[in-house]
């Protein structure tokens, strides 16, 4: 039996060869008929079983992390990629200037970067920090929005966000499993937000940015800021910082070189200075006393006083060193309305602190008084955080420097130092007030609004003879604002210089005031900062470039009647 087994399984013999070759029985070869065929070795066996079951392991593991380790994941990728609601980004509103210019609305991209409508800001100078920008709403990795909003980061944008932002849609999208667009429709079509148009005249702001930013280079100005308001309705219709950015390059965040200065500027571009910036005012702040001196009848406005160019307090503890006060010059003989057409430093150390027989108004009165009128409290604008400011006093003094409060602070602080601290948005609602009948009135950007009232129950004739004393300053010999006289509008205005720094090595320009003169509406401020005291150019000079181009372009704001 082993005999037959192994020669059929380990032999062939020629004959049975030729044999079947010869096919003499006709097999039927079609259908493998007389064929013989070795049999499988139990090696070829084995190596496809450890074959099958390399496969078989590989494919087990495969469908392990599918199904196991991945298949929450893949489930709900699968599930997406057949039917899927997506957002529908709202459109954001547009914002208007006062007449009716786009400072800020929605474009296409272009770039295919986003598939929502991005954000497009005015090329104007000198409205960053007015409009501000946005952030745009963002995706995850898997491509699905964790930010559905356009969030406002300054400005405008920020201030009116709820108004500004609209309501985002829903879609129904159907998708193949490459994730390919087979089809989508709307299923809550998105509201558009809300327009807005602010009182500002975008153009008028560009030029007093453009003229606020060549005086700062002639003269070596660190930077600036001004505005004009309605003195009745407190509608700002001019408002800018020099430097300033590009809301567009800041919204878009691409470049990063540009946004990188924008942050290392130590001029501060991203400060609206008209807002959150506190500056010591200086002399602007004298016609307050003024009138405080008027309203304590502590003078009379027709009293002379002299300024030999300052007042010497002798010192009691060391009769050699007396404190001497100075004035930036002799102005001789003057009453009230010189003094503050001249803008004598001696006169209101006089009416401030007293002297020489004549009472002063004290550090008490005089601080109640500024803060009457508004200083060091915010105002209650919303374009951009605001500051308070320091009006000086002695409580301050004690809980600052923890030191007595003496007469010459007295002094200092009724010519606008010390540490007196305003900003300009103050200043202007000031002397709004000043000018409107005694109405602190709440400062804004929107178009036709009415700003809150408080009434400050001001005397009319005493603070007209405070506006006599400015209208002076405009056009009296003498006037420290004469750059603002002109014959098409009469100007009441007030200029300040403000020493700062170590050693008052710098000084600050203000210029202050109201038009028209005979019945006001409008009051206006601007500020130049941190120039060497050496410079000669004054704000008020610079205003009066910006109300120049404003007679020959906006004569409506200046009450000129056009022929």
């Amino acid at each position: 039996m082993s005999k037959l087994r192994n020669r059929y399984t380990n032999q062939v013999d020629v004959e049975e060869v030729l044999l079947d070759a010869s096919n003499i029985p006709e097999f039927n070869r079609a259908r493998l008929e007389g064929k013989r065929e070795r049999p499988i070795t139990k090696r070829s066996v084995y190596t496809i079983g450890v074959l099958f079951v390399v496969v078989a392991i590989s494919f087990m593991g495969k469908i392990f992390e599918l199904q196991i380790v991945k298949g929450e994941e893949y489930r709900t990728i699968a599930e997406r990629n057949s039917v899927d609601q997506a957002l529908i980004i709202a459109e954001r509103g547009v914002v208007y200037d006062a007449r009716g210019e786009m400072l800020a609305w929605n474009e296409v991209d272009d770039t295919g970067e986003y598939d929502f409508p991005i954000r497009a800001y005015t090329d104007r100078l000198g409205l960053g920090q007015v409009l501000g920008y946005v952030s745009y709403p963002k995706k995850d990795g898997r491509g699905f929005f964790f930010r559905t909003d356009y969030l406002g980061r300054s400005g405008v944008e920020l201030a009116f966000d709820d108004d500004l932002k609209g309501v985002n849609g829903r879609k129904i999208v159907e998708v193949d499993a490459l994730n390919g667009v087979i089809s989508e429709y709307a299923v809550e079509s998105p509201i558009e937000g809300g327009a807005i148009e602010l009182s500002i005249d975008a153009e008028l702001s560009e030029v007093m940015y453009e003229i606020i930013a060549t005086s700062t280079a002639q003269a070596s100005f660190r930077s600036g800021a001004g505005a004009i308001m309605n003195i009745h309705t407190g509608e700002i219709i001019a408002l800018t910082s020099f430097p300033s950015f590009d809301p567009e390059v800041m919204a878009d965040g691409d470049d990063i070189e540009l946004i990188q200065q924008y942050n290392e500027d130590d001029r501060f571009p991203f400060l609206n200075k008209v807002v959150g910036g506190a500056y010591t005012p200086g002399s602007i702040v004298k016609p307050f006393v003024a009138y405080a001196a008027l309203e304590e009848e502590i003078i009379s406005p027709d009293k002379t006083i002299v300024s030999t160019g300052e007042i010497v307090i002798p010192n009691p503890y060391n009769p050699g060193n007396p404190s001497i006060f100075r004035d930036w010059r002799a102005h001789g003989k003057m009453t009230m309305r010189e003094a503050i057409a001249f803008s004598s430093n001696v006169y209101f150390y006089i009416v401030g602190g007293g002297f020489d027989g004549q009472e002063g108004i004290g550090i008490t009165k005089m601080a109640e008084n500024y803060r009457r009128f508004g200083m060091g409290e915010l105002t209650g604008i919303n374009i951009a955080e605001e500051q308070a400011g320091v009006v000086p006093d002695p409580d301050w003094k004690r809980e600052v420097f923890d030191d007595d409060w003496r007469l010459g602070d007295t002094y200092f602080t009724a010519i606008g130092q010390f540490g007196f601290l305003t900003t300009p948005i103050q200043m202007l609602r000031a002397y709004a007030a000043m000018s409107n009948g005694g109405y602190l009135v709440e400062p804004h950007v929107i178009a036709g609004r009415q700003g809150e009232k408080e009434d400050i129950n001001i005397d009319a004739a005493k603070m007209q003879i405070v506006h006599e004393g400015m209208r002076k300053t405009v056009n009296y010999p003498g006037g420290t604002a004469r750059a603002l006289e002109r014959n098409d509008v009469a100007i009441a205005a007030k200029s300040g210089t403000a020493e700062v720094g170590a050693g008052n090595a710098f000084v600050n320009s203000w210029a202050a005031g109201f038009w028209p003169y005979e019945e006001p509406e409008y009051a206006f401020i601007l500020m130049m900062d941190r120039a060497p005291r050496s410079n000669a150019l004054g704000a008020t000079r610079i205003m009066g470039d910006v109300v120049e181009w404003m007679s020959e372009n906006r004569p409506e704001y200046l009450g000129i009647e056009e022929i």
